[in-house]
């Protein structure tokens, strides 16, 4: 959820003579960016359900993964906008030049070039949101840190518990690393670099 819809943002941020979208695009990041993940939770868990009503039966689980995917779009949706600006603006010249429609010169040109330079912080995101979801035991969410609180409450071994939760933490973000490692080898373009500061090749 997060990376749809932090490309979608951060496509819109980039879009030509869009101003309209554009604000759109820079209001979600702003607001979803801005707000510490805790608060989003509590907001989702708390406060949405008791004012549309229809929310309150919502599972628990469901109101975590909407807080986390909004919260994290936006910080995709900055990557994404960067990684667009970063290339060269003579790829986009020379997709119109062929004749391609906004929608296309995206789908073809500019996208899977993108998507190419952020994968290294996409890596990082993707790790992140795993460590970040450690947080949904405040709103009573069972996963790997609530299971650790009722374990050592129930076995009176909390050190042992709490090595064994970290080790799981650690082996699963470093298969992450390396899952997306291994994606960035195999779609890498040889003799593109792109540095911080901008477009290159």
């Amino acid at each position: 959820m997060a990376l749809i819809l932090g490309s979608l943002i951060g496509i819109i941020r980039t879009l030509p003579d869009s101003p309209w979208l554009t604000r759109f695009g820079n209001a979600w990041v702003e607001l979803f960016r801005n707000i510490p993940l805790l608060v989003q939770i509590f907001l989702w868990y708390h406060v949405i359900p008791a004012i549309f009503s229809p929310m309150k039966d919502v599972p628990s689980v469901v109101l975590v993964v909407l807080a986390l995917g909004f919260f994290t779009s936006a910080r995709i949706a900055e990557q994404v906008r960067s990684g667009i600006q970063a290339l060269p603006k003579g790829q986009r010249y020379a997709g119109m030049a062929v004749g391609f429609t906004t929608p296309q010169y995206y789908r073809y040109v500019i996208l899977p070039m993108a998507y190419r330079i952020i994968l290294p912080p996409l890596t990082s995101e993707t790790m992140n949101i795993f460590k970040n979801s450690s947080v949904a035991f405040a709103v009573s969410v069972s996963e790997l840190t609530m299971f650790f609180i009722q374990s050592s409450e129930e076995t009176s071994r909390p050190i042992e518990m709490f090595i064994g939760v970290t080790a799981l933490y650690v082996i699963s973000a470093f298969a992450i690393n390396r899952i997306m490692a291994f994606i960035e080898k195999k779609v890498r373009v040889p003799g593109f670099i792109v540095s911080a500061g901008g477009g290159g090749h």
